[in-house]
């Protein structure tokens, strides 16, 4: 998979980089340690940019978790700091 070229793109990977991290038992107990959200509120907030930006934050702050998240995507850890950047509206 190449980097994300839109904003869509970037959103769409921060949202498989979630259902990853959703299958990763200890990942996701960390990431809502992290951010403070309960499981509930997370699938409320799923689709959220702000939620977006927590996730591929949290994957790019672990490299355990980045690596294999890449890995199962078969994607470049490059790529999620790409798409973190289309998320913040960096570029």
């Amino acid at each position: 998979m190449k980097p994300p070229q839109t904003r869509e793109n970037a959103e769409i990977l921060a949202l498989e980089g979630l259902g990853w991290l959703a299958g990763q038992e200890e990942g996701l107990r960390r990431f809502l340690d992290q951010s403070g959200i309960d499981t509930g509120g997370l699938r409320d907030a799923a689709g959220r940019p702000e939620t977006g930006l927590a996730v591929l934050d949290f994957l790019l702050s672990n490299e355990d978790l980045l690596l294999g998240f890449c890995a199962s995507a078969e994607i470049n850890p490059q790529a999620l700091h790409v798409a973190r950047q289309r998320l913040d509206g960096a570029f």
